[in-house]
């Protein structure tokens, strides 16, 4: 299986002149206790976190450079509650005879807080009840107010929030970086296999070494 190294990255010397600070942001997808932390939903059920753990170090390297630099640093979650839960993934999971299943990230049990990061006064925070950041939300309106015409992707996980905020970013006019190793999934051929779609159709892919160069 190819891994995501073997994938084409953009060279590091060509990287500056893409992500200047001023019209670029360091988006971070969904780092949270259920998704991410050892007693969260999916670590109760015993994943293995190894992956996920190295990926937020690298997003933390990434979130400092970018406050340094003075990027953008945009924070992503999701946030639900019984009443909001939206129906039709209440409906796919009933199907699939998972009901319940959408439970997850809920705001009464620390399920929703943030995981190893946290937003700063000026950076962006959006709550969102499924996986693309910009669906239902003021994302694109808080992105253009400020002038951000690039995206780099950081977050897990790859296949599933941070595709589809990603594929997002492309049809609302941004430029897509994703950050190959500061993205993280539970099953490692599917971040590789989902970094390669991307790759092919709408994203350029960095490595976090580059990127915080680029900002240094």
């Amino acid at each position: 299986m190819a891994e995501a190294t073997d994938l084409p990255h953009v060279a590091p010397d060509k990287l500056g002149a893409m992500l200047p600070p001023a019209t670029t942001a360091l988006v971070v997808v969904d780092i949270q206790t259920d998704f991410a932390a050892p007693d969260g939903l999916v670590g109760r059920f015993g994943v293995d976190m190894t992956a996920i753990e190295a990926a937020i170090d690298r997003v933390e390297d990434l979130i400092a450079a970018a406050r340094k630099a003075g990027a953008t640093v945009a924070f992503m979650r999701v946030v639900t509650r019984p009443e909001t839960d939206p129906p039709v993934l209440k409906t796919l999971m009933a199907r699939r005879g998972e009901p319940g299943g959408e439970a997850i990230c809920r705001v009464d049990d620390g399920g929703a807080d943030y995981y190893r990061v946290s937003p700063e006064p000026g950076d962006i925070e959006i709550d969102k009840l499924m996986f693309d950041s910009f669906h239902g939300t003021d994302f694109d309106e808080q992105l253009k107010a400020r002038g951000i015409d690039t995206v780099v992707m950081t977050g897990i996980t790859t296949e599933c929030c941070v595709d589809s905020t990603a594929r997002s970013a492309f049809h609302n006019g941004y430029n897509v970086f994703v950050v190959s190793d500061a993205c993280a999934a539970y099953e490692p051929e599917m971040h590789t296999a989902t970094l390669n779609v991307l790759e092919k159709n709408l994203a350029l892919l960095v490595t976090s070494d580059a990127v915080a160069g680029a900002w240094a």
